[in-house]
């Protein structure tokens, strides 16, 4: 049998995966990261983005919002804002989520609307990688 690490996804409400996994690739805010058994210790933030963990030939996605990671003693752990399956994401919601915030971006840029930039682009990239997590989780 190949070597696992632990793999541990925590949000606010408690925890959502806590399993041994083979590899786990996350979206760092220095760009996409992948873990094995047996990787150097280290910290990462976590962007909103595409969670993947594979066990055996079982590969799971996750949609995650914000937060960190740490690697340490065969163990990965994420505490983020939230974590979403793909069968757990209603997919009509996202939509409208998406066109709302692109409609507040449009009304930032020709200054009609006082919405923090920030927090539209915020929500546009959420609702993208809930819209990605629902047809990758199928």
């Amino acid at each position: 049998m190949a070597d696992r690490i632990q793999l541990e996804v925590v949000t606010p409400t408690g925890p959502v995966v806590s399993q041994e996994v083979d590899i786990v690739t996350a979206p760092g805010v220095d760009g996409e990261f992948g873990v094995l058994a047996n990787h150097a210790p280290f910290l990462s933030t976590i962007k909103i983005g595409v969670m993947t963990y594979k066990q055996g030939n079982t590969a799971e996605v996750l949609m995650v919002s914000g937060g960190f990671c740490e690697v340490s003693n065969n163990k990965i752990t994420f505490l983020v804002e939230s974590a979403e399956r793909g069968r757990e994401i209603d997919v009509d919601r996202a939509l409208r989520a998406k066109e709302r915030a692109e409609k507040r971006l449009a009304a930032a840029q020709r200054k009609e609307e006082a919405i923090s930039q920030t927090r539209a682009e915020a929500a546009l990239q959420r609702s993208l990688a809930r819209l990605k997590v629902s047809q990758l989780g199928k």
